[in-house]
């Protein structure tokens, strides 16, 4: 007997700063305690993690963005899931819901808002790069 496993794709989040605040997206459907979340989806066969956070921003925000590093990578504590987290610059457009069936709402949050809209804390290596980009730029 052959047990057959199949692992789900791993997840990739944009982390966009632009203005001195970080782009933040509320789902349509609720993921466990995660309403809002940075723009994010599915890894794709053959892509890689940094190509599915700007493919994701793009399809999720009408926002097209630049990958400019990878921060890091964990099993989410609420999901379950891999997650990827990329840095990443807006080249253009401005952010909307492009995807109404995946979003209901976008927000720009400034750095000392993030605890209201991420109660349970961030990621450590996204939360030191917010701390270092968006507390320079106050």
């Amino acid at each position: 007997m052959s047990e057959t496993i199949t692992e789900k794709p791993g997840i990739s989040a944009a982390i966009i700063v632009q203005d001195g605040k970080v782009l933040m997206v509320r789902r349509a459907v609720k993921e466990g305690e995660l309403m809002w979340q940075f723009p994010a989806g599915a890894i794709e066969d053959g892509e890689t993690a940094e190509q599915a956070a700007v493919r994701e921003t793009q399809e999720e925000t009408g926002l097209t963005v630049e990958a400019i590093k990878l921060l890091g990578e964990r099993v989410h504590p609420k999901t379950g899931r891999l997650m990827s987290y990329t840095a990443a610059e807006v080249v253009d457009g401005e952010a909307h819901v492009a995807d109404d069936e995946e979003l209901d709402a976008i927000a720009w949050v400034a750095h000392a808002e993030i605890k209201d809209y991420v109660p349970y804390g961030l990621f450590e290596p996204v939360q030191e790069y917010l701390d270092g980009v968006l507390l320079r730029e106050e």
